[in-house]
């Protein structure tokens, strides 16, 4: 990763700061976007390298995104990595949810991974480089309590093969990561049904895989050039039960995500 271009939204908090700080360990230069300013400028004060930029980015809207992706090549030259981190959750009953929530979860995780992507595309193309996507386990397998976020990611998780599918023979890498439970900020600042932040989390966030280490393991991937990468034993499990048994894995899903401290349908 030494010398190496790369772009991470979501870069103020959880995976996305913990990639920050491993990549800048490893010698990359970084474009780092998030929508807090103040946490950005706390993630400067936290690396050891000089010659980063920090972009306030908004990934909802196009021209924030077309706007990162144009001021780190007016720096850097090129790109070589490009991480769609940012990414948002909700927890409420599709019968009681808003729509206003639905709308900000697609456009943060799918339609942000969108721009970005289209905009960096004919610069990864030239670097032969490495397009990520960071969705999850619910990608590949509907958490009730989360239509928004299964949506998201399951629109995430299609898009990113048919890019990969569609640049086969241009030597552009796309790698897709479900990192499966994770301890972040996500669920923190995860919308309930009218759109509020839910401020609390329904996990034993100290019992999940760590950031740093999800953090390792992408920019594992990334070197070896990998198309897909899951973690945790649940998630894996999970995914590969899926094909097999999809309505017995239902049983499943709704009897584990039922455990969760007032959940939405117990």
């Amino acid at each position: 990763m030494e010398n190496k271009v790369i772009i991470i939204t979501g870069a103020s908090s959880g995976i996305g700061k913990a990639l920050s700080i491993e990549c800048d360990r490893l010698g990359a230069k970084l474009s780092l976007a998030a929508r807090n300013e103040n946490k950005l400028n706390q993630l400067n004060a936290q690396l050891k390298g000089s010659d980063h930029l920090f972009i306030r980015t908004d990934v909802k809207n196009e021209k924030e995104c077309e706007n990162l992706i144009r001021n780190t090549v007016e720096k850097f030259g090129c790109i070589d990595v490009m991480i769609n981190n940012a990414g948002i959750s909700m927890r409420a009953l599709f019968s009681e949810v808003d729509l206003n929530v639905l709308h900000q979860l697609m456009d943060t995780n799918f339609w942000g991974t969108v721009y970005c992507s289209k905009f960096a595309l004919p610069y990864l193309l030239q670097s032969h480089g490495s397009l990520v996507g960071v969705s999850s386990v619910a990608g590949y397998k509907g958490l009730p309590g989360r239509t928004g976020y299964s949506a998201s990611k399951f629109a995430m998780n299609g898009f990113l093969e048919v890019v990969r599918i569609e640049n086969i023979k241009n030597g552009l890498n796309v790698l897709t990561v479900c990192p499966g439970f994770t301890s972040s900020n996500i669920r923190n600042v995860a919308l309930a049904k009218d759109g509020s932040a839910q401020g609390e989390t329904p996990l034993e966030e100290s019992n999940l895989m760590s950031a740093e280490h999800v953090a390792v393991e992408i920019v594992r991937a990334i070197n070896k050039r990998k198309d897909r990468l899951t973690l945790t034993t649940m998630g894996k499990t999970t995914v590969l039960l899926n094909k097999f048994f999809p309505k017995f894995m239902d049983k499943m899903v709704y009897n584990h995500m039922a455990k969760e401290p007032n959940s939405p349908f117990k």
